[in-house]
């Protein structure tokens, strides 16, 4: 059985990532034990592994803009320090991306192999986060991309949008970007899947399959609660302008796990209600005031 470190063990998808994980006994760390921007750190803590999990990053996407520097040190030179001491011993490395290093100019999904244009300093921090690592390893490396995560556990779209209504009769939600919601636990599963398949390379889209916006994943959300689905109420993204801009089509394809004989991601819809059912309706537990 693979001995597995995950790096970023404390965040929404890291802790998952080490529940999926936990018959192996797998290792966490965090940012206060390791720090992936200092090279010799990296190279001594990840000495003994087969397989490493990066799931840290900078991920405050708006900060980004005024902190370019901050972004590429985390998104992109961490991830080459810990390629680069993955290969030297002799251990797989599978670096966590995003949708962002698309423009979402598409009208069809991405597939693994699209060409890459971010319009964002974290979508460019973290494109050169995957050369990096498939530069600094070419034998060992895996990108995994996903998007627009949520989880049971920590701060994400279902529990902002829930939460909020319980203070406002009416929530208004941008229904001009498209993407898929995907549990943070199908995303673990896909990992645990590329490591007990001993998948040495590539480039994966994890995310759950279909595509919906925003506004219609709150509508979903508020559904799943049986609240009135009309208080969502539509609007665009040139009503919310944000510092760093957004995709407006982060729909992403999956060729590649099927091509590698591994399952394809489930639609969003159904990952949703599993999820509700495990914990997101415990972010509704406050009666909305309508």
């Amino acid at each position: 059985m693979a001995k597995v470190l995950v790096i970023g063990a404390a965040g929404m998808l890291g802790q998952d990532v080490m529940h999926e994980l936990k018959n192996s006994s797998p290792r966490g760390v965090g940012r206060k034990e390791l720090d992936i921007t200092d090279a010799d750190a990296v190279n001594r803590l990840t000495e003994g592994w087969d397989v490493i999990v990066n799931t840290a990053a900078y991920t405050k996407v708006d900060e980004c803009e005024s902190h370019p520097e901050e972004a590429f040190r985390v998104n992109a030179t961490g991830p080459r320090n810990i390629a680069r001491a993955a290969r030297l011993h002799g251990a797989r490395v599978i670096q966590v991306s995003t949708d962002y290093v698309f423009d979402g100019t598409a009208a069809s999904p991405y597939t693994e192999n699209s060409p890459t244009n971010p319009l964002s300093v974290y979508g460019s921090s973290k494109l050169a986060g995957e050369r990096a690592v498939i530069e600094e390893h070419p034998e060992g490396a895996i990108v995994l991309r996903t998007s627009w995560l949520y989880a049971t556990h920590g701060k994400s779209f279902p529990r902002t949008i829930l939460e909020a209504a319980a203070k406002r009769d009416y929530l208004r939600v941008v229904d001009d970007q498209w993407g898929q919601p995907t549990w943070t636990r199908d995303v673990a599963a896909m990992v645990g899947s590329l490591i007990r398949a001993e998948i040495p390379t590539g480039i994966f889209h994890a995310t759950n399959a279909g595509s919906t916006t925003w506004c219609a994943f709150a509508r979903e959300l508020f559904a799943l609660a049986g609240w009135d689905t009309e208080r969502v109420v539509a609007t665009t993204s040139e009503e919310f302008a944000q510092r760093a801009p957004r995709p407006a089509w982060s729909v992403l394809g999956h060729e590649q796990w099927a091509l590698r004989g591994l399952p394809s991601p489930r639609p969003w819809t159904e990952a949703l209600e599993e999820a509700w059912e495990a914990g997101v309706k415990a972010f509704a537990k406050v009666r909305p005031p309508l």
